[in-house]
């Protein structure tokens, strides 16, 4: 269980002998260095002619701080950003995450009325990665870890004031993964405006460790985020669980690209209602549907627009509408997917949602040997297939004649191109 109090330890290098090893017990430093204690903290100190500062986090942050692209930033266990705090991550500045599951599983937790200003550059972007990847200060990619490696470290959770559609017509819940008695895992209100800060240029790789049974952290969660919050060229590589999910919230992403997840690439739930352009998802042996889309939860609606998207399969799924899915996605090319690797309706309410227009899926783009009617199904309880697939037909009769998908070009500074993934 998380603690309700933490030590913040802020750490440098430097020489001297440990005088009390109950301190730094159970803290792990990266290839090259050593815990060693002073003066009650506990420090990675080098055993080699390595200079790099690493900083170890663990606990609350309660006042503005800063995190410098001279040091490496290791993240031991929940690391949470408290209301009124501003953590701010300065362009390439490089933070690890520690090994962990459970209640010691590592994690970046922006809370509710917390802001997180962290906005790399295409030559210098922020890299969240695990303690074992053997990246450098001023590097953008370390050489001992890749796209199979996945579950090392936690993941990036952001959490905000903006609605969603919760079960009971609740105005706030608590994000999965959290006890219910750490109120810093709340999430949602009645302000859609909401700010959460500004996320640009940011890579997060080998994460979703796991905090429970069937439960793993995503690599990015949204939490009741809101439109005033700035969230573009954002990428997810290796994560054990889904890549981005969106809990409730209003927030809109511009240019993301999922690569190798071991569940779903872009996940929404409870009402999600922001706008989406511009991503690609790129499958790996593992990964479950490029998209699984789920309706709201209460009363209150929600509905995002997706436009603009460029999936490439491999093993899995094109994508997943349940329990009343609402949404509009248009623009998107789709190729690769095995037979069985199909686009599906799964439940009477969002069937009815497709047929009244409330779910849209229009000029869309199958690339297979494969006709429509066998890509896409409808497979609730009173399923129409005639009539589903007439009117699939008529939503995306022009995407031979219309150019489908994303811009690629917008991700030469990912990871994923430079790692080759990219060349379709």
């Amino acid at each position: 269980m998380i603690q309700k109090y933490f030590i913040l330890l802020i750490v440098t290098i430097s020489f001297a002998a440990c005088s009390d090893k109950d301190v730094c017990e159970g803290i792990f430093c990266q290839e090259g260095f050593i815990p060693v204690e002073l003066n009650g903290s506990c420090e990675c100190q080098s055993n080699t002619n390595n200079e790099t500062n690493i900083i170890i986090k663990t606990g609350v942050i309660n006042s503005d701080e800063t995190w410098s692209s001279e040091n490496i930033y290791n993240i031991s266990g929940k690391v949470v950003v408290m209301p009124g705090s501003t953590l701010t991550i300065e362009e390439g500045t490089i933070i690890k995450g520690s090994e962990g599951t459970g209640s010691l599983a590592s994690a970046l937790i922006i809370s509710r009325g917390s802001k997180i200003n962290a906005c790399g550059t295409s030559e210098a972007p922020i890299i969240f990665t695990s303690i074992l990847d053997n990246i450098e200060v001023g590097q953008t990619s370390g050489s001992n870890l890749d796209s199979s490696q996945n579950g090392l470290w936690g993941g990036l959770i952001i959490l905000g004031n903006a609605p969603g559609s919760f079960e009971g017509d609740v105005d706030e819940f608590q994000i999965e993964g959290i006890p219910a008695d750490d109120t810093f895992g709340l999430y949602g209100g009645n302000d859609p405006a909401d700010n959460s800060g500004t996320i640009c240029y940011l890579s997060i790789r080998h994460g979703g460790a796991s905090i429970g049974e069937n439960n793993e952290i995503n690599g990015i969660t949204f939490g009741g985020v809101g439109s005033q919050t700035q969230v573009s060229n954002i990428e997810v590589v290796a994560n054990l669980d889904d890549g981005i999910e969106f809990f409730g919230g209003t927030v809109n992403l511009n240019n993301a690209i999922v690569w190798a997840q071991g569940d779903d690439a872009f996940d929404f739930d409870q009402g999600y209602a922001g706008s989406i352009n511009n991503i690609v998802y790129i499958a790996g042996p593992d990964s479950d549907h490029g998209l699984e889309v789920d309706g709201p939860e209460g009363s209150s609606s929600g509905s995002f627009r997706l436009t603009g998207g460029t999936f490439k399969g491999l093993n899995s799924e094109i994508a997943d509408f349940r329990e009343g899915a609402t949404c509009i996605i248009n623009n998107c090319s789709f190729f690769n997917f095995p037979a069985d690797g199909d686009l599906e309706i799964d439940d009477n309410h969002s069937s009815e949602n497709f047929f009244n227009d409330a779910l849209n899926l229009a000029q869309l783009e199958f690339v297979s040997t494969l006709s429509l009617e066998e890509i896409c199904h409808d497979k609730s309880e009173n399923a129409d297939e005639l009539a589903f697939d007439e009117k699939m037909k008529l939503q995306n009769q022009t995407a031979s004649v219309i150019s489908k998908g994303a811009n690629t070009s917008d991700f030469e500074w990912t990871y994923s191109f430079k790692s080759g993934a990219l060349n379709f």
